[in-house]
């Protein structure tokens, strides 16, 4: 029964054949399943052989090799008896009909699918999937390769090897983003059939000869090199210009030079005459109206679809040359300095095509183009307008309303006044995006308007929008940008605000409603934000009131400062406190807050930066608070905190900014600062009741730029390895802002630092040019000692206070090697000696304070002493001379002494003193009269003398004879 089973199987098998055979003849494709699969009749079972050609297996192997595959995603590659075929292998194609390898796809788009899939979903952006130690040789062997796609694998810098030019079947080639350094390899130009090229997002430090290999690439439909250096290539565009069948080139952030091209060469016959996509940004070239750029671009009138020129130096306004783009699908002209009337550039754009249907972005933000917005209804097709950051004035037309494509409208930071009301927007039911923010642009809308289109973005800040909540924004199910703010809003926030945001995907969500007079309650909500997005909440600076609603901890950043909120409870230790917080950024400084810190910082694991200044907190500061690992900026001054620093703070590594200024915090100052804190730039402690001695473990503090102690009780000297603080030992700053930044898997976050200084006796805030500012304030205190000479090795600092202490010994000659001072005070101590002269050092040096001292002596004469108010030298008896009153006696002011100015200050002690003028007379009696004084009274000693005289006249005038002679 089994031969015979046998034998009916064989029978099946052959009538299959021949009828795939016969289907074939009709349908080739019918048939491709038929080479993959054979039987082996000496078995029972069936067994599947594999499509794969031995060589290209080979090939591939020794490929992956050379790939370090962390995130095993070419597990499905291998030599084991179930992963023989390589076409099943991924990221590998196989041709049907020949099983030859004609596609390899690992590039990085593809591998995040791979990846996703492998993690059930769970996406996650990762840079690199694949790192490249080498690229084998041995690829050359897929000799039937068409498609190449080895984007976003990491080849560490290393070149393109030249054997990329032996497959020549390829027609698809992308190495972007692959980290690939060197030169570009001239053997690309063997490609002869490629029709996609990109070698974009690399690292490349040699693109020479570019003319001599790419124009061989004749069949080149798209071409991308982007952040490609080609500055040593003056001749790109004859190149491009060579190549017949360009359609896509992309050639933003390049570093182009102006190009040198003849007009020869400019309407080759050969060149092409398709280009439809042409990306030409970033490279802050010099355009006039007559550029070679422009006029090449002229013979693509009717080929050009899409042209950027965007963030370059184009003046004026656009050439005649434009008016021939009748089939101009976007045109960005962002960031460049053209002027005129807008008018004027839209006539010449509609100029030979007066019913421009086809135009469907024009971009022209951030340029110096004024006038009133013209009629726009004959760009029919017209789907993005971007007008932003331009100087235009006068009103909305309402004719924009009957633009019935119009998806996305920006005309925020212009000159615009007047009224936009319903009209404005009768038509445009498919708008998405509308920005109208900083314009003096008034909003009236009837209060049952029901707009005709669902909005994802709404910029509508510093517009007139109030003064009553608008209530349009009920019917609005989809936006996940609405910012407000600053729009003279005075109503009660509705409880129905955050239930549109409940409809929306996940995704990046933007609230901002800050800077109005908003009142009422924060109204609860079951809404959360969802955990993959980049969510922001900016609610400040209005007169909200009442709790802090528990579903605002599930947000990213929350800004709720200057308010008059009242509760935290709910807020820090919700019903579920196991549940992690997303929270990263949460200000709430300036609030009335008037209650102990909770003690439910453990689920905040994720804040990099908190702000509970300015409110009314009382108690102990939590034990818990150090169960923050990303803590950045942790601020809680202006408080009624009291006790000790706990200890479980030595815990934050990543500390840069501690400021608990102003509370009733004592104890001795924690040796743990100046060990557990690395990172510490910002240390304020000012007007609490520590005391004890600074310890010397804070000299460890090589980053600390401002250090403020004053207004405390502190006592001890002042430690002399204070010149340990590098960064106040070096000048000047890397950047003028202090900002940090850290990353979430939704995205990238940015927040500038602040800090409140006591400068010239008044409290000031220092945020745009924190980066600045060095000090180190340690004033009112109960320090003793001398001025360690040490602190003058401290060049970068800008300010110095050490005011009202005990310190004693004199003002050290070094003082002038502080060059970077800007304010100096050393009031109210028990200083003496006289003013260095030096400080004529200190050019800068514009709040000086030395009173009330023991200081003596007269002020020094200089270009800038004598220009400070007397008070700034009052409270020194013995100091006298300009601006004082009080002038110096005859001995002090002898006719000898005169002005000092910028390198001919000396230090007290000097060579030319009084002494030396006593020394020289008494010198000169005595070597005179001690010599000529004798020979004239005493006779035998006069004679002597001659008579030596005559001797030595008799000998050299012998010898001289003789030498003569």
């Amino acid at each position: 029964m089994e031969s015979d089973g046998i034998r009916c199987l064989k029978k099946l098998f052959h009538n299959s054949i021949v009828v795939l055979l016969f289907l074939q003849c009709f349908n080739p494709s019918l048939s491709s399943g038929f080479y993959n699969v054979s039987v082996d009749f000496r078995a029972i079972s069936h067994r599947v052989v594999t499509r794969c050609i031995e060589s290209e297996r080979e090939a591939l192997l020794a490929f992956k090799q050379g790939l370090v595959d962390d995130y095993d995603l070419l597990s499905s590659w291998g030599r084991e008896e179930h992963k023989q075929d390589c076409c099943k292998w991924l990221g590998v194609h196989c041709s049907n009909r020949t099983n030859h390898v004609t596609q390899l796809h690992l590039g990085g788009s593809y591998l995040y699918q791979a990846y996703a899939l492998q993690q059930k979903g769970r996406k996650q952006y990762i840079k690199y999937y694949l790192q490249g130690k080498m690229m084998s040789p041995k690829l050359i062997k897929l000799k039937h390769l068409k498609y190449l796609d080895l984007s976003w694998i990491n080849f560490n810098g290393s070149q393109v090897p030249d054997f990329i030019g032996s497959l020549s079947n390829l027609r698809h080639l992308d190495l972007s983003d692959a980290s690939f350094g060197g030169r570009i390899t001239t053997q690309i130009g063997n490609l002869t059939h490629l029709q996609h090229l990109d070698l974009s997002f690399n690292h490349f430090a040699n693109v020479e000869n570019m003319n001599s290999w790419l124009p061989h690439l004749s069949a080149l439909t798209d071409l991308d090199l982007r952040y490609t250096n080609l500055s040593n290539v003056p001749d790109w565009m004859e190149a491009v210009n060579k190549l017949p069948k360009l359609t896509n080139l992309s050639l933003s952030f390049c570093s182009l030079p102006s190009p040198l091209i003849h007009s020869s060469t400019l309407f080759n016959i050969n060149s092409s005459k398709s280009l439809a996509h042409f990306d030409l940004s970033f490279n802050q070239l010099p355009f006039s109206s007559s550029s070679s750029i422009f006029v090449w671009l002229s013979k693509y009138n009717a080929s050009l679809v899409s042209l950027d020129l965007s963030y370059n130096q184009i003046k004026g306004g656009i050439p005649q040359s434009f008016s021939g783009l009748c089939n101009l699908q976007e045109l960005y002209l962002y960031n460049n300095t053209l002027s005129g009337q807008l008018s004027w550039l839209v006539q010449i754009l509609m100029s030979a095509c007066p019913d421009q249907n086809s135009l469907k972005t024009l971009g022209l933000s951030s340029n110096h183009l004024s006038g009133s917005i013209p009629n726009l209804t004959n760009f029919s097709s017209l789907q993005e307008l971007y007008l932003d950051d331009n100087q235009l004035s006068g009103t909305v037309p309402e004719s924009i309303g009957h633009m019935s494509r119009l998806e996305s409208i920006n005309l925020g930071m212009n000159a615009l006044e007047g009224v936009v009301s319903e009209s404005h927007f009768s038509n445009l039911s498919k708008l998405r995006y509308l920005d109208l923010s900083s314009t003096s642009l008034s909003l009236s809308f009837s209060s049952n308007w029901t707009p005709p289109f669902q909005l994802y973005s709404i910029y509508l800040s510093s517009c007139m929008v109030g003064p009553h909540f608008p209530k349009w924004l009920q019917t609005q199910k989809s936006y996940t940008v609405l910012d407000i703010s600053n729009a003279r809003i005075s109503d009660i926030l509705p409880s129905w605000f955050w239930s549109p945001l409940s409809h929306q995907d996940p995704g990046s969500i933007f609230i901002d409603l800050s800077n109005n007079r908003i009142r009422g309650t924060i109204p609860n909500s079951r809404f959360e934000f969802p955990s993959s997005s980049l969510s922001q909440v900016n609610l400040s600076w209005n007169r909200l009131e009442g709790p802090v609603p528990s579903f605002l901890s599930t947000a990213l950043s929350l800004d709720l400062s200057n308010n008059k909120l009242s509760g935290l409870i709910s807020f820090m230790c919700p019903k579920t406190p196991n549940k992690v917080s997303r929270l990263a950024f949460l200000d709430l400084s300036s609030n009335n807050l008037q209650e102990q810190l909770p003690n439910c910082w453990t689920r905040f694991e994720n804040l990099v930066f908190l702000d509970l200044s300015d409110n009314a907190l009382f108690g102990k500061i939590p034990t818990t608070m150090g169960s923050l690992p990303s803590i950045q900026t942790l601020k809680l001054d202006k408080n009624g905190f009291v006790g000790e620093l706990p200890s479980s703070l030595k815990n934050f590594a990543t500390l840069s900014v501690f400021d608990v200024g102003e509370n009733n915090l004592s104890g001795l100052i924690p040796e743990w600062l100046g060990v557990g804190l690395p990172n510490l730039a910002i240390l304020i402690l000012r007007s609490n009741h520590f005391y004890g001695s600074i310890p010397l473990q804070l000299c460890n503090m090589r980053d600390i730029q401002i250090l403020d102690f004053s207004m405390n009780n502190i006592s001890g000297n002042i430690p002399k390895c204070i010149n340990n603080l590098t960064n106040l030992a070096q000048k000047g700053s890397s950047s003028i802002t202090i900002y940090h930044m850290y990353n979430r898997s939704a995205g990238r976050q940015v927040y500038l630092e602040e800090a409140s200084l006591i400068w010239k006796g008044i409290m000031s805030k220092y945020k745009s040019t924190l980066g600045l500012v060095k000090c180190i304030h340690l004033s009112s205190n109960q320090l003793t000692g001398e001025i360690p000479r040490e602190i003058t090795d401290l060049v970068g600092l800008v300010s110095l206070n050490l005011s009202r202490n005990n310190l004693t010994g004199q003002i050290t000659p070094m003082i002038g090697k502080l060059e970077s001072l800007q304010s100096l005070d050393l009031s109210r101590n028990h200083i003496y000696g006289g003013i260095p002269t030096s400080l004529f050092q200190i050019y800068g040096l514009g709040d000086l304070d030395l009173s009330n001292n023991n200081l003596s002596g007269k002020i020094p004469m200089g270009t800038q002493l004598q220009t400070y108010d007397p008070s700034d030298f009052a409270g020194n008896p013995l100091l006298c001379g300009i601006p004082l009153q009080q002038l110096c006696s005859p001995e002090e002011t002898s006719p000898e002494e005169q002005p000092m100015f910028g390198d001919q200050v000396k230090e007290n002690d000097g060579l030319i003193t009084t002494g030396f003028y006593l020394s020289l007379a008494l010198g000169f009696v005595v070597g005179f009269w001690g010599v000529c004084g004798s020979l004239i009274f005493i006779k035998s000693w006069r004679y002597t003398y001659y008579k030596f005289l005559n001797c030595v006249y008799d000998w050299l005038y012998v010898r001289v004879a003789l030498i003569k002679r």
